[in-house]
């Protein structure tokens, strides 16, 4: 009898040895690694990022851990970050679709000229634009956010630029492919690169200002690299904006249990877009006071000079339309609806 109740012991003592792996693997913790190009003392890091990333943290309980890698850390340039999202290099990845030009073709629609003044609406149009005009855009990511950043700003290292002609023949950075158009359209000879190449590009002469919103002028030093900024009124479009993805590799994604994936979840779509713009829009003020502490001069555009911009530049609506038409895709309609999505979801 009592050897029959020293085996059943054992045999109960066994069952719990072997629930307990089982129970702890239920549990256990998932790290992901998150890569972008930002510094990491940038606003965009440290108040849209970091923040993100803790929230994901909480809501997990602890159990998704972040491995967090600003300024190219893991390696790589800018315009190899969607890449490596999608190859499983990274597992999450913050990046400018536009940095490979004419691979994102319908989502350039918001970085057309001065279809936007605010990046909260114009987020939430962009996401809901991404789920009902072109879901597959990003087919090789799983998309957790998308975004655009607050309005367009002109910055110069020695001419002011007060109209739009005064562009005429400066070395002009841009983003993407439809704003260099838009620099092109206005008579400024653009210049295509990543956000992390300004400072140097400026600092030797090979570009002659840069467009960028006022909340990234501090992380790449175009406070004390330009001394004239030219902004648009703020009851008017903004001159252009730059789209943005957030992209988890497909498999990682899909690998995650149930609830964490629900967690995940929580954290992405259109509140979380709306989140990205909102805030990004919201240090503007702390990148334009980085200039006017200098001593910089700013201009603001009058509605007048605002006006000849949008002439001079309404060409390239028109040409975007005709590009997309070539594709395949049906460009006016895509148009139409990124304006119409933009005026549902209002000023933000």
């Amino acid at each position: 009898m009592i050897q029959r109740r020293t085996l059943v012991q054992g045999a109960a003592a066994t069952v719990a040895t072997l629930g307990t792996p089982l129970a702890a693997f239920g549990q256990q913790t998932v790290t992901l690694k998150f890569h972008t190009f930002m510094q990491p003392m940038s606003n965009v890091w440290l108040t849209m990022h970091k923040p993100w990333m803790e929230k994901v943290e909480k809501d997990s309980g602890g159990r998704i851990k972040f491995e967090a890698y600003p300024a190219m850390q893991l390696g790589g340039t800018p315009v190899q970050l969607y890449d490596q999202a999608r190859d499983g290099v990274v597992d999450i990845v913050w990046t400018l679709p536009g940095n490979t030009a004419g691979r994102f073709p319908r989502i350039e629609v918001f970085e057309l000229p001065f279809i936007m003044n605010n990046a909260e609406a114009t987020s939430k149009a962009y996401w809901e634009y991404f789920q009902t005009q072109c879901p597959d855009e990003f087919k090789e990511t799983h998309v957790i956010a998308l975004q655009v950043h607050g309005p367009g700003v002109i910055h110069t290292a020695n001419k002011a630029v007060k109209s739009a002609a005064d562009l005429r023949g400066l070395k002009m950075r841009g983003p993407t492919r439809q704003v260099t158009k838009l620099l092109g359209s206005l008579g400024a000879t653009p210049v295509g690169m990543p956000l992390p190449g300004i400072p140097d590009a400026l600092s030797k002469g090979t570009i002659d200002g840069a467009v960028i919103p006022w909340e990234v002028v501090p992380s790449v030093k175009v406070h004390e690299l330009t001394k004239f900024h030219g902004e648009f009124p703020a009851d008017m479009p903004a001159i252009y904006t730059t789209t943005f993805v957030m992209a988890m590799n497909k498999a990682r994604y899909d690998g995650l249990s149930a609830d964490l994936k629900r967690v995940i979840d929580a954290n992405s779509g259109m509140s979380a877009s709306a989140f990205l713009g909102r805030t990004q829009q919201g240090n503007d003020p702390i990148g334009r006071k980085s200039a006017t502490d200098r001593g910089n001069t700013i201009h603001t555009f009058t509605r007048a000079e605002t006006e000849d911009f949008i002439k001079r530049s309404a060409a390239i609506d028109d040409e975007w339309v005709a590009d997309m038409d070539k594709r395949g895709f049906k460009g006016a309609q895509l148009l139409s609806s990124a304006k119409a999505l933009i005026a549902k979801h209002g000023r933000g």
